[in-house]
């Protein structure tokens, strides 16, 4: 008989963050958890990051209401929804909603969100680890409400002294903002610096959070 699996713990999952591993499902409905260590791993440079001039109009004109970790419920759901033609499936179940609840509790996830009003209508979550941050999911339910929250997440990565946001994997959308692919040995040995770098103390402070005007400038002068 194969020995059971450990339990999966906010710490052990922390701990397989830190050496390059990260959690999925087959699709919500399946409890079981696998860990995924890819051969190439998507990472955004946080000192070259593109944002494409249709977008920067739109962050500029302030079209929707960005928040910190206000409601990582509705984030996570959100993330979380299938339908329409661009999700079908989803890997979160709910092991991993609550696991990633508990690391949120913890100060350890956090969110970025976009409003219409008091309307949630995009955003996405993702896990700090010393300097730095690894994108799990986004979600919108309005044009641009999740690519606008990127934006701001790039600025406050930023500002808060972070060295590496890793995103798994290259999508075209994220190969829109400079996303590229690392071998997996050259990504492990950014990881481990990162990982052992302190980020600001105030980095996820809600009135810290810049106009779309400013945090276009930091990307763009690489502040």
């Amino acid at each position: 008989m194969s020995p059971p699996l450990p339990v999966i713990t906010p710490e052990l999952l922390l701990r397989a963050y830190e050496i390059g591993l990260f959690p999925m499902a087959e699709d919500a409905g399946d409890p079981t958890i696998y860990w995924v260590e890819p051969e190439r791993r998507g990472v955004i440079p946080l000192d070259a990051v593109h944002v494409p001039a249709r977008l920067a109009r739109t962050v500029r004109a302030e079209r929707f209401r960005i928040a910190v970790d206000l409601d990582f419920e509705g984030v996570i759901a959100g993330c979380a929804s299938v339908g329409g033609s661009k999700r079908q499936r989803t890997w979160i179940n709910a092991r991993i909603r609550s696991l990633y609840g508990e690391l949120f509790a913890g100060g350890h996830c956090h969110t970025i969100e976009a409003y219409e009003g008091e309307t949630l209508v995009g955003g996405l979550y993702g896990v700090s680890l010393g300097a730095v941050f690894f994108g799990e999911s986004m979600f919108s339910r309005a044009r641009d409400a999740s690519k606008v929250a990127l934006v701001h997440l790039v600025a406050l990565l930023r500002r808060g002294r972070y060295a590496l946001l890793d995103t798994q994997f290259v999508t075209p959308h994220l190969a829109t903002f400079g996303a590229v692919e690392m071998q997996r040995p050259a990504y492990l040995r950014r990881l481990a610096r990162a990982v052992a770098m302190r980020p600001a103390e105030d980095a996820w402070a809600q009135d810290r959070l810049e106009t779309g005007a400013a945090a276009l400038r930091r990307i763009a002068n690489n502040e």
